[in-house]
């Protein structure tokens, strides 16, 4: 009889390697690939977006921020001042000659800060030293600060030139700078970071979980039983819109009071007004969502869709942490095309700065535009039919 033969060490399935094979599965793969659009764009287009985004649109070094200068007392020592702050590449200046013209612009967000030469200072300029005021709003702290920064370093390089000119000694007579921070005087990021920070939530509850529903319904093959009870277009996107509008709502109730409650954030605004921009802006991710949903009809393209249009915009262009001011001019213009640019500036003004109708209204009006398009494409775009 002859002994068992000893166990094999080569695994049981292991074959030759055939490269027929691997190069039939190879095509196959690419063939799939080249027939499915969604691939290419994930694999060339989405990595040339988020280049361009994080090349172009997001700068910690802020430009351009639009400056109010106020001249109570024209005269040439005004006037070199003022022509220093004209020279700088950080500002971009407004001047007036009282400083109730330019103070609405301040609380409406046009301007950052707010450059005030009083009477007394020509003359105390002559004398010596001079006191500049400098009012700035505070929702932006990073800026904010950044602000008071840039001034004090300008003023210092004036006093500097002039102490040249008029041959004083080396301790020229110092320009004083008295800054007063409108809403945020602390300088605290979070106060102004989290009261922004609604706008992303709401777009990821609003855009990318209803990106899914439509998608998910084809994909499970439950879209078909729907179509077998004879629902109607309207009741469809209906009972897709009420269930996340209800959560949406929901969620910035829960964010914006613990901001207030937990961590202090003041909120000066009204909280009718909050939820009624809040459920504009809740209307348009919706409406972004069900429409990316029923243009794909795929879950995984859908997401990828949500977080390009939706998720992105919201948190690098909407200025919730990134000045827009700093951005070029190509990205600059193409934040006016995104709802929550407009969402983060009323959230941040309803929170820190109250109820300024001018941006409030302006904002909220904005928003309905957009939901007002947005849900026109959506409808034209749902097709409640096997085709």
């Amino acid at each position: 009889m002859k002994p068992p033969a000893a166990p094999s060490t080569k695994p049981s399935g292991a074959r030759h390697l055939r490269p027929r094979c691997v190069l039939a599965l190879a095509r196959k793969e690419a063939l799939q690939i080249l027939r499915d659009p969604s691939s290419l764009v994930i694999a060339f287009v989405l990595p040339l977006v988020l280049l361009f985004l994080f090349g172009w649109g997001i700068s910690l070094d802020p430009f351009r921020i639009p400056l109010g200068m106020v001249v109570e007392t024209p005269s040439a020592a005004t006037e070199s001042l003022a022509t220093s702050f004209r020279g700088s590449r950080y500002f971009e200046i407004r001047e007036a000659a009282h400083r109730a013209e330019l103070e609405p612009l301040l609380s409406g967000g046009r301007l950052k800060g707010l450059v005030i030469l009083s009477q007394q200072y020509p003359r105390e300029r002559t004398v010596g030293a001079a006191s500049v005021q400098v009012l700035i709003n505070g929702s932006e702290a990073n800026t904010a600060e950044l602000i008071v920064n840039y001034v004090e370093n300008l003023l210092q390089k004036e006093a500097q030139h002039q102490a040249a000119n008029r041959g004083w000694a080396q301790s020229a007579p110092p320009i004083t700078v008295e800054p007063r921070v409108w809403y945020n005087p602390n300088f605290e990021s979070r106060t102004a970071i989290l009261p922004g920070s609604i706008a992303v939530i709401m777009t990821l509850i609003g855009t990318i979980l209803t990106a899914l529903v439509v998608a998910r319904e084809w994909e499970r093959g439950t879209m078909e039983v729907l179509l077998a009870g004879s629902i109607s277009r309207a009741e469809f996107l209906l009972g897709k819109f009420l269930p996340y509008f209800a959560l949406g709502l929901s969620a910035m109730m829960l964010v914006a009071i613990v901001s207030v409650v937990v961590f202090g954030v003041p909120f000066r605004g009204s909280w009718f007004v909050l939820i009624g921009v809040s459920a504009v802006f809740l209307i348009v991710a919706l409406g972004l969502g069900l429409f990316i949903s029923s243009a794909t009809r795929n879950q995984f393209v859908a997401t990828q869709a949500a977080l390009i249009v939706g998720y992105l915009p919201s948190f690098i262009l909407s200025g919730l942490v990134f000045e827009i001011n700093s951005m070029p001019l190509p990205i600059r213009i193409l934040t006016y095309l995104l709802p929550p640019r407009y969402f983060v500036s009323a959230l941040r003004t309803l929170f820190l700065a109250g109820n300024v109708w001018e941006v409030v209204i302006r904002d909220t009006l904005v928003l309905a535009a957009f939901a007002v398009v947005l849900w026109t494409l959506t409808i034209r775009k749902t097709r409640l039919t096997l085709e």
